[in-house]
């Protein structure tokens, strides 16, 4: 079996190819011809040299996507705007079985999960093809017999998406579905850390026959590529995703065109259990919601509050279920957590991990397996108190802090004492106090008695430091369109007859 994987991971690395520029519907080099290398998390080896764009590439790129908005893109009719939509989605469904393994090759995600992001990322598509088609409606105010004033949603123009690494493929198409079928031209600049399947979904795109311009992508740092199609002038808006300090200069930097902005930002989401919890469900959600995506998930429920009387046999069988969880290769169908994406986000998680004993936590880690990966074993901090900086800075890894708790108020007070607030998670039979807790705690999105199950018609976004805006549904069109008002006279109504 060794062999076997070993061997797999040859044949992928054989396969992977270096990759250009997708600007203007052509697969180009950067302008100044500069590379950088993408490494594997799995054997810290060199998977392959990307082209490392800058301001120039970034130039180009929206010049190309303003020209096609301006031209073909921005003149066709909704229906054949949406049947391109549904063309990259029947494309990437015909390539899951390709894309999935490419996905955890490049980011150290198990393939059993990154075979269901995959699937949703066609769904993305169809679902925005349906909303356009169906939810992007204006609103009619009639004023008697005088006036009728109507609205109406007009592409903005080029959009900006700079993307995460941690679910590169699904979160790119979050972006990228909308903002294509609400009429916008793209400029993808995705994180270096997993440029494969970005290249992967251009080459799609490209299949789909796209007018030129429509969609770009430029590989590249965030500092130099990413900085670039923030500032520039033709850059209608920027969808970021990623850490919170990070979002907070690219809104410094596109202050002077007056951009809109949607960001999702850092998370370090409460999971509260009270007393009369379903257990076990609550234990499932809370493993899966730290540890999955090898924890390196925003909304990850990284605060334990374990009411007091029953914190005891729920630990216990925490420790568990962490030993249990299979940490390997994630390429084999059955591993649960693979290694962290980068060597750099390595070092800083490990970092963490000492900080939490220096700080008086008792740390409880699982099993690792041999080799070079870049792997964090599911880890537990107990003896957790809410001013550690383990408990207030997000970790972005599988490790999940636990404290206890005594009653409702005393929770929702350690809850809330966090800069952030995307998303959180409670667990009580008592539903009035499950909505009273819910709606108490600081956050975008809460969940009672489930683990973060999304629905795509629903707004995510956070609060506090984690982020500004919101997407999902139909309200990625108040972001993506710009809303008109259209008044028309139905009569000769008075008009003042200044100076007459």
């Amino acid at each position: 079996m060794a062999k076997q994987l070993a061997d797999q991971h040859t044949k992928m690395k054989q396969q992977v190819k270096d990759i250009q520029l997708y600007i203007d519907g052509q697969f180009v080099d950067a302008e100044h011809n500069r590379v950088f290398e993408n490494s594997s998390p799995f054997t810290n080896e060199t998977i392959n040299k990307v082209a490392m764009g800058e301001q120039a590439d970034i130039d180009k790129a929206v010049h190309a996507a303003k020209n096609a908005f301006k031209g073909e893109w921005g003149k066709l009719k909704v229906k054949d705007r949406l049947a391109y939509i549904y063309k990259i989605a029947d494309l990437i469904d015909e390539h899951i079985d390709e894309i999935a393994p490419l996905e955890s090759f490049d980011t150290g995600l198990p393939i059993s999960q990154t075979k269901k992001m995959v699937s949703r990322a066609a769904y993305n598509f169809r679902f925005y093809a349906e909303m356009v088609a169906t939810r992007m409606v204006g609103e009619a105010y009639q004023v008697d017999d005088e006036f009728l004033n109507y609205t109406i949603h007009k592409p903005v123009g080029v959009a900006g998406l700079i993307t995460p690494w941690n679910a590169p493929f699904m979160l790119e198409t979050w972006k990228l579905a909308p903002a294509l079928a609400t009429g916008n031209t793209v400029v993808l600049k995705p994180a270096e850390w997993s440029p494969l399947t970005a290249n992967r979904l251009a080459e799609i795109i490209d299949k789909a026959g796209l007018p030129n311009g429509v969609f770009n992508v430029v590989h590249g740092y965030g500092e130099t590529a990413g900085a670039s199609l923030v500032a520039h002038p033709d850059v209608a808006l920027i969808s970021f995703t990623g850490e919170t300090k990070t979002g907070s200069e690219i809104i410094k930097n596109g202050a002077d065109w007056l951009k809109r902005f949607s960001m999702e930002l850092g998370g370090k989401s409460p999971i509260i259990v009270f007393e009369d919890a379903d257990i076990e469900r609550a234990l499932d959600a809370c493993t899966w919601g730290i540890f999955s995506f090898n924890g390196e998930r925003c909304t990850a429920n990284s605060r334990l509050y374990i009411h007091e009387t029953v914190a005891e046999p729920f630990i216990e069988k925490l420790k568990q279920r962490i030993v249990n969880i299979k940490v390997g290769d994630p390429l084999e169908s059955d591993t649960l957590v693979g290694p962290l994406i980068h060597k750099e986000h390595y070092t800083n998680v490990k970092n963490y991990l000492k900080l939490a004993e220096e700080e008086g936590c008792e740390v409880i880690s699982g099993n690792i397996p041999p080799g070079n990966g870049n792997f964090i074993a599911p880890t537990l901090l107990l003896h957790a108190r809410n001013d550690m900086r383990v408990v207030q800075e997000e970790i972005f890894g599988p490790v999940i802090a636990a404290m206890t708790f005594t009653d409702e108020e005393e929770v929702i007070e350690l809850a809330n004492d966090v800069r952030y607030g995307l998303a959180g998670y409670v667990w009580t039979k008592d539903i009035q106090r499950g909505h009273r807790v819910a709606q108490a705690i600081e956050s975008g999105m809460l969940w009672v008695n489930s683990q973060n199950v999304r629905d795509l018609r629903t707004p995510f976004g956070g609060a506090k430091h984690s982020g500004i805006g919101r997407e999902g549904g139909h309200y990625a069109f108040e972001f993506y369109t710009e809303t008109q008002i259209i008044h028309v006279a139905l009569k000769d109504h008075y008009i003042p007859q200044f100076g007459k």
